[in-house]
């Protein structure tokens, strides 16, 4: 029986193809897709069992969070030509046909991704709506699923942070950064059911050998929440938005009602959940540098406009158009003002590799 999504919160990146879109704000993303195309080729080369798979089936690949490319292209083309010179270097002909599936939520802007799929792909394509902490697909049918900055994004907002009188009600802050411990742990605790969830149906849609790759943003081991670069840039924004409370601008209830549904998990932590879920090993798990955008006079509007393409969606259902511009203005401007804020070392990409073993669903 096929698990509901309904239960996920939706808040796609900025669609289309204009100045604040994704599709133009994501340079960063698209620097670490490409740093870790070596390491997919590696995964796919040491690890992927493609003689099991042997049999004239098309083989499937799926990237879950694919927002709106071209990263998503990128990482697709580059996932492909590692997997055709796996079937030449074992002599394995014919090499299969490949099917790759789309995934985000349904209010994604499929429409942009799919205008823009590359003329010369070697692949037949297919968008799938849903969220992807619960099954989108048929039992054993995966081979490859990829998902790229997207997990550290939570299927909803814990629900204590949200209520008054809780131990873990988050007054005045839009994150867990800098908060209470039981704000801290409600988050955490998020992220945890989240990633079971995710594992488990992952477990059910990918044949054994298979792969799960996964590239996500979270914080060295050894960094406490409050130092991570991600949770210092968004309490330096939640800072704006009581600010403008002040000012009478914003009602100070909304700031109480902006919880923003990220979380930043450690390898530890990750390894942990996985090794609990126990339907996957882990071939690879490490920590990339944080690529650090350079002190330059646009740098702080560049990283507030790219902020603001991830997070508006979620604002718009709490302000009006023109209360969210003159925050990120302000944002901007207070980003300019701590540049150390974005180019310090409290941040990591994790890179990962989870292989499906033989225990059974």
């Amino acid at each position: 029986m096929m698990e509901s999504n309904k239960s996920s919160q939706a808040y796609p990146m900025k669609g289309g193809d204009g100045v604040s879109s994704y599709t133009n704000n994501s340079s960063y993303q698209k620097s670490l897709a490409e740093v870790v195309m070596s390491l997919i080729g590696e995964a796919i080369a040491n690890k992927l069992d493609v003689q099991s798979f042997v049999g004239g089936h098309p083989f499937l690949i799926a990237d879950l969070g694919c927002s709106i490319g071209p990263n998503t292209f990128i990482a697709v083309k580059n996932i492909i030509n590692s997997v055709q010179l796996k079937y030449q270097t074992l002599k394995i002909t014919p090499t299969p046909e490949f099917q790759v599936f789309f995934n985000d939520h349904a209010s994604n802007d499929f429409n942009t991704l799919f205008k823009t799929l590359p003329s010369d792909k070697h692949y037949y394509a297919a968008g799938v709506p849903g969220s992807f902490y619960a099954r989108l697909f048929p039992r054993s049918s995966f081979h490859l699923i990829y998902s790229s900055f997207a997990l550290h994004w939570l299927s909803k907002v814990p629900g204590e942070v949200m209520e008054r009188g809780s131990p873990a009600w988050n007054k005045g802050r839009v994150h867990y950064g800098g908060a209470e411990e039981e704000v801290v742990m409600a988050y955490k605790q998020q992220y945890e059911r989240d990633m079971h969830g995710f594992l488990n149906a992952r477990a059910e849609e990918v044949v054994c050998g298979g792969l799960v790759v996964v590239l996500v943003p979270g914080r060295p081991n050894e960094v406490p929440h409050s130092k991570c670069i991600g949770n210092v840039l968004f309490e330096i924004l939640g800072c704006c938005l009581l600010e403008m409370a002040k000012e009478g601008k914003i009602n100070e209830e909304t700031v109480d009602h902006l919880n923003l549904p990220i979380y930043y998990a450690s390898p530890q932590e990750l390894e942990e959940i996985v090794n609990k879920n126990g339907y996957f090993t882990i071939d690879r798990m490490e920590g990339l540098p944080h690529i650090a955008e350079p002190e330059t006079k646009h740098a702080a509007t560049r990283l507030a406009l790219g902020i603001r393409v991830g997070v508006e969606a979620i604002f718009k259902g709490h302000l009006e158009e023109e209360t969210i511009d003159e925050l990120f203005d302000s944002y901007s401007k207070k980003l300019e003002q701590v540049p150390s804020a974005y180019s310090s070392g409290g941040a990591s990409i994790m890179f990962a590799v989870f292989r499906r073993n033989d225990k059974c669903y």
